[in-house]
């Protein structure tokens, strides 16, 4: 028997409110003055609160949550081979249950209204595939409510670390969905070697790429056309994330102009989540008014990196948009745009939004205006995933 799903007056952005009717886990009908299709059809009064699809958390990091285990003192020094040492010796030293770690992380996700995801997983010669076994376990306790996508990633580098490389290509053969790569130049320190190996595994698996870009200024930029070169020659457009990218933010205009250009050539998509301190941060209108592809992500969420993250959309498009100084309705209008279809473009999430025959992910809010939303970020109403109600006034059901 079919299941059946009405939701009345609720405000979608830039539209009047209109009801939602789900059967079987899919969106059948949109419009004002619905009717159940059956008797037995579950009804909800949205009472006019705000609709969003569900967000689409693109840069996740489940792995490395700390959410539950205490408060951690974060003395950690400021380079990023700091933070990855410590991480390393952290996990050791508090014997983390990356299952239980990854669940909890996710949990508050779903809480805050995301739908679908995609994650990081460290593989590594001293963690080997325990975080990404963690994620993957995360993932089927979690599969009612959230569609997880895990990275195979080589977080502590690959080709200065032996046997890295045969560990990706495990958890690539075991449920890892993408192939990982991060700062070939500075990590690795052989730009060649390590993005021939990245996309030797994505043409072996048939994954897409996933490659996290700290670099700066002008060597970012020589690591980026690397990153093009082998996307176009491999057929591989459209199948590549460059996340970070802080190199964009770090470069004049003319070499800008050409770096989206060289984006464009080879569709390569970029995530940003509004970075903190003094790194430079690619301009986010500007890649999406060139017509880049877009997502953003939480990143690691209270973790050994730092404290400030929370798995929150809403509060990531606050941060998106302040960083990148957007302050009008239409411009916050973009970055919600970005958080929830462009996220679910870029990570290749199909039957995702608001239109008949979309999987029925959706997010009601209190709030006069979705911008608004965004600013004051209350508690989610009701988030449902697949017609199924997965979380109430902030609390995950699953």
């Amino acid at each position: 028997m079919a299941t059946e799903l009405l939701v009345r007056n609720v405000k979608p952005l830039g539209g009047d409110n209109i009801d939602i009717r789900v059967v079987d886990g899919r969106i059948a009908e949109i419009g004002p003055g619905l009717q159940p299709g059956t008797e037995a059809a579950e009804q909800i009064d949205g009472g006019g609160r705000l609709l969003f699809p569900g967000f689409v958390d693109a840069h996740a990091h489940l792995d490395k949550s700390l959410l539950g285990m205490g408060w951690y003192r974060n003395e950690v020094g400021p380079e990023l081979t700091h933070k990855i040492d410590n991480e390393r010796r952290l996990r050791v030293e508090q014997d983390i249950d990356f299952p239980r770690q990854a669940a909890r992380s996710a949990r508050r996700s779903i809480a805050d209204g995301t739908t679908r995801m995609r994650s990081f997983s460290d593989i590594d010669t001293d963690v080997g595939l325990r975080c990404f076994e963690g994620v993957l376990a995360a993932r089927e306790e979690l599969r009612d409510a959230l569609d997880l996508q895990i990275v195979a990633f080589p977080q502590s580098g690959m080709l200065i670390r032996p046997g890295t490389v045969e560990l990706m290509e495990d958890a690539l053969r075991n449920g890892a969905d993408v192939v990982g790569g991060l700062d070939p130049s500075t990590i690795d320190r052989d730009p060649k070697g390590h993005l021939d190996t990245i996309f030797a595994l994505a043409e072996r698996f048939d994954v897409d790429v996933d490659i996290h870009l700290h670099e700066p200024g002008e060597l970012g930029a020589f690591s980026m056309e690397l990153i093009a070169e082998r996307a176009k020659a491999l057929g591989w457009q459209g199948r590549v994330v460059i996340s970070h990218a802080f190199c964009l933010g770090g470069v004049d205009e003319a070499r800008l102009a050409q770096l989206i250009e060289l984006l464009l050539e080879a569709d390569i998509a970029v995530m940003s989540h509004g970075p903190s301190g003094l790194r430079p941060a690619p301009a986010i209108k500007r890649l999406h008014e060139a017509g880049v592809r877009l997502c953003t992500g939480n990143d690691g969420v209270r973790d050994a990196w730092g404290p400030l993250n929370m798995p929150d959309m809403l509060l990531r498009c606050f941060i998106l948009a302040y960083r990148n100084n957007l302050r009008r309705d239409d411009e916050i209008e973009m970055v919600i745009d970005i958080a929830t279809h462009g996220g679910a473009q870029v990570i290749g999430m199909a039957n995702y939004g608001l239109e008949p025959g979309c999987a029925a992910d959706l997010v009601l809010v209190d709030g006069e205006t979705h911008v608004e939303a965004v600013i004051e970020r209350p508690p989610r109403w009701l988030v449902v995933k697949s017609g199924r109600i997965v979380a109430r006034e902030g609390e995950c059901l699953m």
